[in-house]
């Protein structure tokens, strides 16, 4: 789901905080959004206060977050995403600067 074009909206994306089991604060994305400038780096905002950050500006919302059978992750860094994988992952996985996690014949590196 492309979320700049098709966000989430509120309840879902509580939901999948919630399925992920991380604070609200780890779903912001802080570099290349308005972050700094709606205060958000204050620790006194509640939870409700972020989210309605988020609703209003999808730009903050870290991403990917991925969902299968198996549960729901952020998945940053990008390997995160081979422990929520219904299927092993088959060949190679290389991430985006080249560094290899998984090799050819499915095993993963690191």
């Amino acid at each position: 789901i492309e979320y700049l074009k098709t966000p989430p909206g509120r309840a879902e994306l509580v939901d999948l905080i919630a399925r992920m089991g991380v604070p609200v604060r780890s779903v912001l994305r802080e570099k290349g959004t308005p972050f700094h400038e709606l205060g958000l780096d204050n620790p006194a905002l509640s939870d409700d206060a972020l989210i309605d950050a988020m609703m209003a500006h999808p730009i903050l919302m870290n991403r990917p977050i991925v969902v299968t059978p198996l549960g729901a992750a952020l998945c940053r860094p990008s390997e995160t995403v081979l422990d929520i994988l219904p299927n092993p992952q088959r060949g190679a996985f290389v991430k985006e600067d080249g560094e290899k996690i998984v090799d050819e014949s499915g095993k993963r590196i690191i």
